[in-house]
């Protein structure tokens, strides 16, 4: 069975705890789960996946980091990763940065810190059983 990742990135390792314990505690053992502190380090993760054959489902990901922006880095992504599901949870967000995400990447969603919890899992969950929809053809 192929492998599938959510990938979190933000620069505050307390946010990427909280993420860890939601996305586990919600999807369990469904997804394998990875993490970075910047677009670099997340670079290398996909990276990583990507020799191991781990399919990049979803990114979770910050605007405000030190070196690349969110909006920066997921719009890099895109172009490599068109179908990765691009969430932008953030508590500062440019709106040029959120407008020019939703135009270039298909942004799916824009959260604000603090997020609900079930609100991100619930547009998780509905982005992700799309997203397997269109991989494998079905109609679920």
């Amino acid at each position: 069975m192929t492998q599938q990742a959510i990938l979190c990135v933000d620069d505050e390792p307390m946010i990427l705890m909280n993420l860890r314990d939601q996305l586990a505690n919600h999807f369990g053992e469904q997804y394998d789960y990875e993490f970075a502190e910047n677009a670099a380090e997340a670079w290398e993760v996909i990276d990583e996946m990507a020799e191991d054959g781990i399919i990049l489902l979803a990114i979770i990901c910050d605007w405000l980091m030190p070196e690349v922006k969110g909006d920066e880095f997921l719009i890099d992504v895109h172009q490599q990763y068109p179908s990765v599901i691009k969430i932008l949870l953030t508590g500062q967000a440019d709106p040029a940065a959120v407008d020019r995400l939703k135009k270039q990447t298909q942004l799916q969603a824009y959260l604000v810190k603090p997020w609900d919890r079930k609100n991100l899992l619930e547009i998780l969950e509905l982005k992700l059983r799309g997203a397997h929809a269109e991989r494998f053809d079905c109609v679920c």
